[in-house]
């Protein structure tokens, strides 16, 4: 059963139908993404600006380029968007949070790719450390919740781990 990762649906799910395997998609970790970056966007620029964004704020300029994948950006677009914010955001939380929005954007599809499972595992520590690392309230939320999820995700992908632990805890 494909699933957004509330637990309140894995909990339901589990009650009624307790042979079910449950899915949380792409898209759903996308947009969680997504939504812990536009959420350290906005918390920096109430902070450092002390007032909503405004069109020639950079940070707020470069909002649609943030949230899209890094491979639908042209290179200038990518250099513009990248150099607004090293050069206007001083804390660099932004770009900490779209990097992590990157790496996890790349974890499924890894394993759609039938990477080894001790390349999956790299990754998803790799993501996970980055954003244990960022210090950033809303990454770590994040993490929590990708580590919580994590085996509901890779489960379409390899069906030996559906219902374990989290992938990251496993030996490679």
């Amino acid at each position: 059963m494909a699933i957004d990762p509330a637990a309140c649906y894995r909990t339901a799910i589990k009650q009624a139908l307790p042979h079910a395997v449950i899915v949380v998609d792409h898209f759903h970790l996308v947009a969680l993404a997504n939504k812990a970056l536009t959420a350290v966007r906005q918390r920096i620029t109430r902070e450092h600006r002390g007032r909503r964004g405004h069109a020639t704020d950079p940070e707020w300029a470069n909002r649609r380029r943030l949230l899209r994948g890094r491979e639908h950006l042209s290179e200038r677009t990518f250099t513009r968007m990248w150099n607004d914010l090293i050069d206007h955001e001083p804390t660099g939380q932004i770009l900490t949070a779209w990097i992590a929005k990157e790496e996890l954007r790349s974890l499924p599809a890894c394993a759609r790719e039938q990477a080894p499972r001790s390349a999956i595992s790299h990754r998803l520590h790799r993501f996970l450390s980055w954003c244990a690392d960022s210090d950033i309230p809303e990454l770590l939320t994040l993490a929590e919740t990708i580590d919580a999820w994590w085996p509901e995700t890779l489960s379409p992908f390899q069906p030996d781990l559906a219902g374990r632990g989290s992938v990251a805890a496993e030996p490679s």
